[in-house]
């Protein structure tokens, strides 16, 4: 093409110089044939025939610019030395700007032509990008080389976006989405807007959500500055974006007082709360971090991953034991010289628990109470209780045991001034073992049903890694057997966060009015020992830490003798494995709780 095309633009060139067909034109021919000979060369050496047309994009035009350029300079270099003829220096210019105009436009025709063979002949999804700026354009260019996906609108707040074309891309305003999605058969909104703030991410969400159309999000905008975008990066909104709260900055002092420069011991490190207690103390430096696990594989794990980001100069120390075992628990701390302790072992699925009464109380409670002993034993520092919203008048056994563990620790508290005992009280975490949400994800891909077992369940909900933040800033500001609970905002429905991640996810839900819909949700009804609601307090009343996510409770405890009598029990049922026995010792000191038949 380029062969052709270069004599073209010479002749042309020529015509235009002299307004017309010159009387002697016959002594330019000779020209002709000259001009691809010297340009066709140093276009290959350029590497301007090894670009895929296909996928060129701007950047070709600099080496479109600077081939001709040369090519044109070595022309008129050939053409004054072999004095072929004399040449108008203008007709030399016309012939640069036209043979500039015609190699760089047949690339990009050729390319539109390749684009469009290849996209009739597959069927590329329609999506939309939120956010027109320098992320959401990025974004667009990507896709326009991809096979699968076409992009036919942009949608940002910026009014004065509205009505531009961006990447060969209208923007439209949010308002036109509803409308737009329909019309254009938009299935995805990939949100261009890494930086903007979790409070409005969680809004725009909101806004599509029941235009049932997939959304997904790109990575941060440093990784879209630099050009290391793929659609391999671009993943699908999580439900914690959805239900996400904008995170208060940790305060450094309260995250470092009770790790930095200390042995720090967490119970429980393989689970789901203790493993993030364990990411969160290796960054502020303590002096080595004993895991403690009675899993074997779940040990395993949170080692395996922690010595990947270990930062010099902290030990880490990988243990198996059973927070039931006192001896071996005084073994651990003397021998390490554990100065600050987070008991997060627990057993905390509630049918479970239900299901089997007394090693909930032997784990729970005598775990918490066996933990509690050996740290007096041993002089540690400090002991945080990772306790739960379930501990609040609990209509389930796990829950009931929690609240005793609490009791336990409450009253040791009042007789020993070391260790600082407290306990840290909050609601779900999303993503945990066990929790909703990677439930039904799972469900959604295995095409439903969601499984819920009420339609009017509430429960609170919070992020792992603000969970963990905020227990190891309320421990450090215990000064003995103080109750904290974290602000966990606002209560969520449970049938409205399924809702949520069948719509997020592009689908429809199936029932009574969309009986065509995609995905059903199945209410199995309430287990054993479930609540609708959770509560934090279990007298109304709380006051507020220097933290403005962490409050305190005012609740009554035991004294030493309600302590003594209660474990007299409580080991009494356990060797004479009778869980009524237990039942009734929870009824009795556990407000809320009650058994039929069984005495409060």
């Amino acid at each position: 093409m380029d062969a052709l095309l270069l004599p073209m633009a010479l002749l042309t060139a020529i015509v235009l110089r002299f307004g017309g067909w010159p009387h002697d034109l016959g002594k330019y021919w000779p020209l002709l044939p000259i001009a691809p000979l010297v340009a066709i060369p140093v276009f290959i050496k350029m590497g301007l025939y090894r670009a895929v047309v296909r996928y060129m994009d701007e950047k070709i035009m600099v080496t479109v610019f600077s081939g001709v350029s040369l090519s044109v300079l070595l022309l008129a270099t050939v053409v004054t030395m072999g004095r072929f003829v004399n040449m108008p220096r203008s007709a030399i210019v016309i012939y640069w700007i036209l043979a500039m105009a015609y190699i760089g436009a047949t690339r990009y025709l050729a390319r539109g032509l390749l684009r469009t063979l290849e996209n009739q002949q597959l069927e590329r999804t329609a999506v939309a990008i939120y956010g027109a700026g320098r992320a959401g354009s990025q974004l667009a260019l990507a896709l326009a080389a991809d096979r699968h996906y076409e992009v036919v609108a942009f949608f940002d707040d910026d009014k004065g976006l509205h009505g531009r074309v961006i990447a060969g891309v209208h923007v439209y305003p949010p308002a036109d989405a509803a409308s737009l999605i329909q019309a254009l058969q938009i299935r995805q909104v990939l949100l261009a807007v890494p930086s903007l703030p979790k409070s409005r991410r969680r809004d725009i969400l909101n806004t599509f959500e029941p235009l049932h159309v997939q959304l997904k999000t790109v990575p941060d905008m440093k990784d879209l500055v630099e050009g290391s975008i793929e659609l391999a990066d671009v993943r699908e909104v999580t439900i914690e974006e959805l239900l996400g709260r904008e995170v208060v900055e940790p305060i450094p002092a309260l995250m470092q007082a009770n790790i930095t420069g200390k042995v720090v011991m967490v119970t429980g490190a393989g689970g789901s709360i203790g493993a993030e207690l364990c990411r969160q103390i290796i960054r502020q430096q303590p002096k080595a971090l004993v895991l403690f696990e009675v899993s074997e594989f779940a040990l395993y794990q949170i080692e395996r991953e922690l010595r990947l980001q270990l930062p010099g100069g902290v030990g880490l120390v990988a243990l198996l034991g059973s927070v039931v075992d006192q001896a071996r628990l005084e073994s651990v701390c003397r021998t390490h010289g554990v100065q600050t302790i987070y008991h997060a072992a627990a057993y905390k699925h509630v049918p479970i628990v239900e299901d089997n009464p007394l090693e909930g109380a032997r784990n729970n409670i005598l775990g918490t109470f066996h933990a509690a002993q050996a740290a007096i034993a041993c002089g540690v520092e400090t002991f945080v209780l990772i306790s739960t919203d379930k501990a609040v008048r609990p209509p389930n056994v796990m829950g009931a045991t929690k609240r005793m563990a609490e009791l336990v620790l409450q009253s040791l508290a009042t007789r020993h001034s070391q260790p600082v005992f407290s306990m840290v009280r909050f609601g779900n975490v999303l993503g945990s073992s066990g929790s909703v949400v990677p439930l039904f994800r799972e469900q959604i891909r295995q095409g439903g049903p969601l499984t819920l077992t009420h339609r009017d369940i509430t429960r609170y909900f919070m992020t792992i890694p603000e969970a963990a933040q905020l227990v190891i800033q309320a421990g450090a500001m215990a000064k003995g057997g103080e109750v904290f609970l974290l602000d966990m905002g606002e209560p969520v429905r449970i049938y409205d966060l399924a809702v949520k991640m069948i719509h997020l996810s592009g689908l429809e839900v199936r029932d009574e009015r969309h009986p065509e819909g995609d995905i059903a949700i199945r209410l199995t009804g309430l287990r054993p020992g479930e609540k609708l609601y959770e509560e934090l307090l279990v007298d109304d009343n709380a006051v507020q830490t220097s933290h403005p996510r962490v409050m305190m409770a005012n609740e009554a405890c035991w004294t030493e003798a309600d302590l003594q009598a209660a474990l007299t029990v409580l080991h009494e049922s356990i060797a004479s494995a009778q869980p009524t026995q237990l039942l009734a010792l929870l009824s009795q000191h556990v407000a809320g709780f009650s058994r039929p038949g069984i005495p409060g």
